[in-house]
């Protein structure tokens, strides 16, 4: 059976070419190495809401996610790994007709069924008429948000920092349902601040935010990285191989490596304002480099080394 409570992540001090004359100490806190698939924020989201499901004696777990969700992935295998049957509400009615990418294929090894909604359907998936519907039709399910962000996720956030994390400045993190970054900022210490890094332009997620968290010591970065969500150009993904060659860390296309590439041009633009001392949430999500490079082969473009 796996391990929650197998917490501990390592702090890798980087050192990036183009930062030599700067004086920034940066670290990566490798959440990306707790599991090769429950990875990251993964782990963290999850730990409380499957404790939770197995301690009321749930079968069936359900949650929402799009084509490429590292969610719906994690939960699938943990799934698995319980002996409990799990459901993908799935963004998207069209991809019913077509063939399973290599994301929804591992879920679907590992046991889940899914279910493919409209992007207006998919929109209700946090109304509360919604989820009543949804479990008065599957009786013996937990139900749990998008990207499993709710109160037991940011929970398991919380338990990302540690006491030797107090000395850093500045917490850094990608952001996309926002329950990531409410861990963090209630409990990193009274003097550092939270930087989260939006994977989508004006998402309004900052009022997610405020809902969970118990201090206003953090900023977000909300304008749009390289396009949009999930658009990737030449200049990125030189961007991620400079960094993998330089560190030997490799960055997904979609959250980690477009918050180092800001945080880094901020740096470099003489913006940040917010210390010396910097430590990087690296969140994992490596399963999206494989489906990245086949679109990036179509158009012609470099892809990912890994």
């Amino acid at each position: 059976m796996f391990n929650f409570n197998n917490t501990a992540s390592i702090n890798q001090e980087i050192s990036l070419p183009i930062l030599k004359k700067y004086n920034k100490k940066i670290y990566f806190k490798r959440e990306d190495l707790i599991h090769p698939i429950i990875s990251g924020n993964k782990f963290r989201k999850l730990k409380y809401n499957i404790k939770e499901a197995l301690k009321i004696n749930k079968t069936h777990l359900i949650s929402f996610g799009g084509a490429y969700s590292n969610h719906l992935l994690a939960l699938s295998y943990i799934g698995k790994l319980y002996g409990l049957s799990t459901l993908g509400i799935i963004r998207g009615e069209e991809l019913l007709k077509k063939k399973l990418n290599s994301t929804l294929q591992k879920c679907n090894d590992f046991g889940m069924k899914f279910i493919y909604v409209s992007r207006e359907e998919y929109r209700k998936r946090n109304h509360i008429k919604y989820i009543d519907s949804l479990q008065k039709l599957y009786k013996d399910s937990f139900i749990i948000p998008e990207g499993g962000t709710n109160h037991l996720g940011v929970k398991g956030c919380e338990e990302i920092l540690t006491k030797k994390d107090e000395d850093f400045d500045v917490i850094c993190c990608p952001v996309g349902s926002g329950g990531t970054i409410s861990g963090l900022i209630n409990s990193k210490n009274k003097n550092q601040k939270v930087l989260g890094f939006s994977a989508l332009k004006a998402s309004g997620i900052n009022n997610v935010i405020s809902n969970f968290v118990n201090n206003n010591n953090w900023e977000l970065y909300d304008d749009v990285f390289f396009g949009g969500y999930s658009k990737v150009d030449n200049r990125l993904v030189s961007f991620i191989n400079e960094t993998y060659s330089s560190t030997g860390v490799l960055l997904d296309p979609i959250y980690n490596s477009k918050m180092l590439f800001r945080i880094i041009n901020l740096i470099l633009i003489d913006k940040w304002i917010y210390g010396d001392k910097i430590l990087i949430i690296n969140t994992g999500g490596l399963q999206s480099v494989y489906e990245m490079n086949l679109k990036l082969k179509k158009k012609g473009c470099i892809t990912i080394n890994h």
